[in-house]
């Protein structure tokens, strides 16, 4: 986080100099600041120790609430900061303020962060092995629970997401400008933050596994209906639709992730979870896009759509247990010895 701090920093000044030369030194140092360690820190490190830490900060019974006000602070902040960004480009025709900003609440965010006292679990045995390193995946395939969930999000998203081709659809099958595109693509936030506030003013999930195959499902009708929608303001909607479903597994299996984990397992477990959420992420928008260079873009939209229902079928055929779990609060399975290192 302090490098990242650094690079902001460099960066704003990038923007600042005129002096070629200077430019090309700074971008060297922030460069040097930041890689290749910034690239390790980003992608692999930030999202496990996050994850790992919330559950020592909130107790069992109301994780689900901060799972949920932590998607709906990170939806609202995806759709806010570019805008605020942009303003402030646009008021300083440059865009050197921006990076000073971000770098400014960087650092006030690592001197909250140095504040937190959470609860400290004992440490587990570090014996550096390849034992070791498979353990978290270990834990996944043994909690059928768990594996059902990640799974089921992995494939849902690599076959259900609308969102590579979003332009293709504003421009060409539903005919709307930019300003469209842009609600178009702004639509999921705000129905994800709509159902987080629905989620945190109602009592806890208690049929949690059939809760997400449904939410699932509808994510899958929702995309069908807008891969065939030629009506702007129905397919504004099938997305607000989309968005909400896809908050409540968001929030289902983050839950599941961190509550059905030990401490010691934590980071290695959520490090997986991320892998899938990565994965699934950006091979979706590729299926999404040679699917429709092949098919057609209706085709792939809805054909994914298709595929989605069928994934959780076949899920909920494979892992029963997912279907019968009850709350979020389940108390987490014990390790074995075979993975407890």
């Amino acid at each position: 986080m302090v490098k990242r701090v650094v690079l902001m920093l460099a960066l704003a000044a990038c923007h600042t100099f005129q002096d070629p030369n200077v430019v090309v030194d700074l971008r060297v140092l922030a460069m040097k600041a930041t890689l290749p360690e910034q690239v390790i820190d980003i992608d692999l490190t930030n999202p496990p120790a996050p994850a790992a830490l919330l559950p020592q900060l909130v107790p069992i019974e109301q994780f689900a609430t901060a799972v949920t006000w932590s998607s709906t602070a990170w939806q609202l902040s995806s759709v806010v900061g570019p805008a605020l960004g942009g303003a402030l480009i646009a008021y300083a025709h440059r865009a050197g303020p921006v990076y000073v900003v971000d770098a400014v609440l960087m650092s006030v965010f690592i001197g909250m962060l140095l504040r937190i006292e959470g609860r400290q679990a004992p440490p587990a045995p570090r014996e550096r092995s390849a034992r070791n390193l498979l353990a978290g995946l270990g834990f996944v395939w043994r909690d059928k629970v768990m594996l059902g969930a990640i799974t089921l999000d992995l494939f849902a998203v690599l076959f259900g997401g609308a969102t590579a081709l979003l332009p293709l659809y504003a421009k060409d099958i539903l005919h709307v400008g930019p300003a469209g595109f842009g609600w178009l693509r702004g639509a999921p936030a705000i129905g994800a933050v709509t159902m987080a506030f629905t989620l945190t003013h109602r009592r806890p999930l208690q049929n949690a596994g059939r809760t997400l195959l449904w939410a699932v499902a509808g994510f899958g009708v929702a995309t069908i209906v807008f891969g065939f929608s030629r009506s702007y303001p129905l397919s504004l909607s099938m997305m607000i639709v989309a968005g909400g479903l896809d908050m409540i597994s968001v929030v289902i299996r983050h839950s599941l992730v961190q509550v059905r984990t030990p401490d010691h397992m934590r980071g290695r477990v959520s490090a997986i979870n991320g892998v899938f959420i990565d994965t699934s992420n950006e091979l979706g928008a590729f299926e999404s896009g040679a699917t429709a260079q092949l098919f057609g873009p209706v085709a792939s939209v809805a054909g994914g759509g298709a595929a989605t229902l069928l994934v959780v079928a076949v899920i909920a055929r494979i892992w029963p247990a997912l279907s019968r779990l009850g709350t979020l609060t389940e108390p987490p399975l014990q390790l074995s010895e075979e993975i407890s290192t």
